[in-house]
């Protein structure tokens, strides 16, 4: 009889062990993101939503980068991400801004919601 380590099916403590590794995880990702009249949304897989109030000073801390919303006329929005400024409209391509790519989902005269997103290529 062969006896194979690699084979051996995990012990329910060994699946407890990698749930509880991955939870810890996924809450300390998380648990970057704060925000001031503005919420996130952000997932595991390197990506937050972020819906800016109008009419308020609004920003928020997500992905290690501070994001602020600086102004908003018709469809184009300025926002500011790590300290850069950009312009966005709803629609175009992905703007590349410290290493993040940011779009405009939607803009309406009570909110704006962007996305942030890790390159895939950084």
């Amino acid at each position: 009889m062969t006896n194979r380590l690699g084979n051996s099916p995990l012990t329910p403590t060994r699946r407890a062990a990698g749930l509880l590794a991955g939870l810890a995880l996924g809450v300390a990702v998380l648990a970057g993101c704060s925000s001031e009249g503005a919420s996130t949304d952000c997932s595991l897989a390197g990506s937050c939503t972020v819906t800016f109030q109008r009419g308020v000073e609004a920003s928020a801390n997500i992905l290690g980068v501070e994001a602020k919303l600086v102004g908003a006329q018709d469809d184009q929005v300025t926002v500011e991400v790590a300290g850069e400024q950009v312009t966005l409209i709803t629609g175009q391509q992905a703007a590349e801004v410290a290493g993040l790519a940011v779009t405009l989902d939607s803009v309406s005269d009570q909110e704006v919601k962007i996305r942030v997103s890790q390159n895939s290529g950084s």
